[in-house]
């Protein structure tokens, strides 16, 4: 999904509330954006519930496009006015520093914080605004999907507000429903810039723990640029001390064994050459060697070859990778004596 896909055309119009905190302010001072009820409906059906069940999910699902800025300023109006005539009936009276925070750090009914609905508009001026005025605690609000600000704004791509966000001290541990940290996010969708944004003034003592922080599928960030083809992602994990050899949850496949799986030689090439284990085993015993002569891909199993490989090397099925070869002659001529056994023993390395 394009990161424009829901960009709001009336962002420019000239009836918007200007974005920043002033704007908000202005909205606790006068009277056309705080209600104290809400005004009759026009429309005989009566008025319109902006969160039934048969309307798209507008908050914190990443490709909802039913929220408006109109709703948005609604929205925040109505939690504003509710808020305040409870306070109201306490018989208490806010201060309009306390009036502000009170409509800043307001959670909607589905978690999303003020910050989160900026993000989702893409109003990167106001969103600035909203980090420099927020705790590093309402930074690392998670809405009922468990996404704080920095994963959604690194999922729609938005490179100054992650900047911003991890400036202020926003967390990279934290993780989504699906387990995902916002590098993950950033790593599965290409998001180069954002994830360049998210490490670079980061030290290694607090960068390795997202870098090994695996994913409800087991899968570590340098898993996910390498299953998205992210060659560019990957060379910054690695530069960043990702581990290599780390093995994914569901069948202990490595970084590795993943790009063999995907015949992807760039990344085979990038892996091995920085050191990846070329014999590493998988749950099942494979080596890459096995996937690769498994899926008749001669140009990576010759690669492997030549890195080192062990094609001696058994699977739990006690298979080497030459009884996958199922008579592929090009992989066959890597191994020339390897088929040859005298009293059920190889031939290799026998001196007579």
């Amino acid at each position: 999904m394009a990161s424009g896909e829901y960009r709001k055309e009336d962002l420019l119009e000239e009836n918007r509330t200007d974005s920043g905190i002033d704007s908000y302010r202005s909205i606790l001072k006068e009277d056309p954006f705080i209600k104290t009820a809400r005004e009759p409906s026009s429309d005989s059906s009566g008025p319109r519930d902006k969160f039934s069940s048969g309307e798209e999910r507008l908050d914190s699902a990443y490709g909802s496009s039913s929220l408006t800025v109109e709703s948005l300023t609604e929205m925040v109006s109505e939690t504003f006015s509710i808020s305040n005539t409870q306070e109201q009936a306490q018989g208490t009276e806010l201060s309009e520093q306390e009036q502000e925070e009170n409509l800043l750090t307001t959670i909607t009914e589905d978690g999303d914080t003020i910050l989160h609905l900026a993000i989702i508009h893409e109003d990167e001026y106001f969103a600035q605004q909203l980090i420099q005025l927020f705790p590093k605690d309402v930074l690392d609000i998670q809405n009922n999907l468990y996404q704080t600000p920095l994963h959604l704004a690194t999922y729609l791509n938005l490179p100054g507000v992650v900047e911003g966000l991890v400036g202020k001290g926003a967390s990279l541990e934290l993780q989504d429903q699906d387990g995902n940290t916002a590098l993950h996010v950033a790593c599965q969708h290409g998001q180069t810039d954002c994830a360049t944004k998210m490490t670079r003034d980061i030290s290694s003592s607090k960068l390795a723990p997202v870098l090994e922080t695996q994913n409800w599928r087991g899968l570590t960030c340098l898993h996910l640029a390498t299953l998205n083809r992210q060659h560019h992602l990957m060379k910054l994990l690695l530069k960043k001390g990702a581990g290599l050899n780390i093995q994914e949850g569901t069948s202990g496949k490595t970084a590795l064994h993943l790009a063999v799986e995907l015949h992807d030689i760039q990344s085979v090439n990038l892996l091995l050459n920085r050191g990846a284990n070329v014999d590493a085993g998988m749950f099942n015993g494979c080596t890459p060697l096995h996937l690769a002569v498994g899926r008749q891909d001669a140009t990576i199993a010759n690669l492997l070859c030549q890195s080192g490989a062990d094609k001696m090397l058994r699977n739990l099925e006690d298979e080497t990778a030459l009884d996958l070869a199922d008579g592929n002659d090009d992989i066959l001529a890597l191994f020339p004596f390897d088929d040859i056994h005298i009293s059920g023993r190889s031939v290799v390395g026998v001196n007579y």
